[in-house]
């Protein structure tokens, strides 16, 4: 499991991350959101809505993994999309995006 993984379940434990399509459009409304992850194998309908709602309220997106990796590495069963709350593991998590070659998208 690379460390951006690691980082994830780490921002889980510090309670500075929410899953699930709801709670993380909540989160990106209410400027919680400063990193959103989605699934590489989502569908296209859900990258889209994220990508646009992201765009719109200018949050940072990436897409890449599958949603069985991201679900393991916070702990729970399949996860497509993530949102950081913290600005601190954004960046930390943001700095090793650019390490990866798991990551298809970054905006």
């Amino acid at each position: 499991m690379s460390k951006l993984l690691n980082q994830l379940g780490l921002a889980t434990r510090a309670g500075k991350l929410v899953t699930g399509d709801e709670l993380v459009l909540k989160a990106i409304r209410s400027s919680e959101a400063k990193l959103v992850i989605v699934a590489g194998d989502a569908s296209s309908n859900t990258r889209k809505k994220f990508r646009d709602k992201c765009a719109t309220y200018k949050v940072p997106l990436m897409i890449g993994f599958d949603r069985e990796r991201l679900g393991t590495s916070v702990g729970r069963p399949e996860r497509v999309v993530l949102a950081l709350t913290d600005q601190g593991f954004a960046d930390m998590i943001a700095k090793e995006i650019v390490k990866t070659s798991e990551v298809e998208y970054i905006e």
